[in-house]
């Protein structure tokens, strides 16, 4: 299925690792202009040369502290006339209420909370000049599945949820799509992270972090490309009806009982 994102131009937080790095080569793939926004210039050049030496379209790559306010306005201005926005930088750490202090929780939401605001912001104001946009926030299965164990990602995801069905039942008006996906498990750098944080925490072992994975559907943890493949579906013109919607990705954990 042709997409329609070909020579639309996107912007993806995050995007040298996990998610982000999928979300990019996708768009690529659909023959889309890409921004590459990350902390790591080393880690965003070899994005931008793998998807150099596959797809035939722009790369641009911006290193940049996007829980500093002041770069993330630097940031959208840089990147001009965008048609998608991908929010998905933030790593909000793992702990209970004693264990997440508050220089840590603010540290945390600066980036992933306050930096999604933001960017979207930034760019909502460019989008309704153009007429036409979509963001696509990637948020987390804890923003509806609430956990004390990761207590500051629950808390800021189920904001951003609620940011984005706010943002997204209005943007319609201004000819601008604003959705989101919440993934469960997905087989990455961070995910291992966090899961050896909760097994030091549960067991005092954090090598004991693969008993986590035991009990999931299918057996495994989603891919980044799973998570990329309906990311880039929301951002395209096929899903042009659809705003103020969170996608839920983690093969059917939420919808479980007990």
């Amino acid at each position: 299925m042709d997409l329609g994102l070909r020579d639309k131009t996107a912007l993806v937080t995050g995007g040298s690792k996990g998610i982000g790095r999928a979300v990019a080569l996708a768009l690529a793939e659909e023959g889309c202009h890409l921004h590459l926004a990350a902390r790591t210039q080393a880690d965003l050049d070899a994005v931008k040369a793998e998807i150099g030496g596959r797809h035939n379209v722009s790369v641009t790559v911006h290193a940049v502290d996007l829980s500093n306010g002041d770069a993330v306005r630097a940031l959208a201005a840089d990147c001009g006339n965008l048609d998608i926005l991908v929010n998905n930088a933030g790593a909000i750490p793992g702990g209970d209420l004693q264990a997440i202090d508050e220089p840590t929780w603010r540290a945390a939401w600066d980036l992933k909370v306050f930096g999604y605001i933001n960017l979207s912001r930034a760019v909502y104001a460019q989008m309704k000049a153009d007429g036409h946009g979509t963001i696509v926030n990637v948020i987390g299965l804890a923003g509806e599945r609430p956990d004390a164990k990761y207590i500051a990602g629950s808390t800021g995801n189920a904001g951003l949820m609620h940011f984005t069905r706010a943002l997204g039942g209005h943007a319609p008006a201004d000819n601008i799509r604003v959705v989101a996906v919440n993934p469960g498990l997905v087989a990455t750098d961070r995910m291992e992270f966090l899961l050896r944080k909760r097994a030091t925490d549960s067991f005092g072992d954090a090598e004991r972090w693969r008993e986590f994975l035991t009990n999931l559907p299918f057996g495994r943890a989603a891919t980044s490309e799973e998570v990329a493949n309906a990311v880039v579906f929301l951002a395209s013109p096929r899903a042009s009806y659809i705003s103020g919607t969170i996608l839920t990705i983690d093969g059917g954990i939420a919808s479980r009982a007990g």
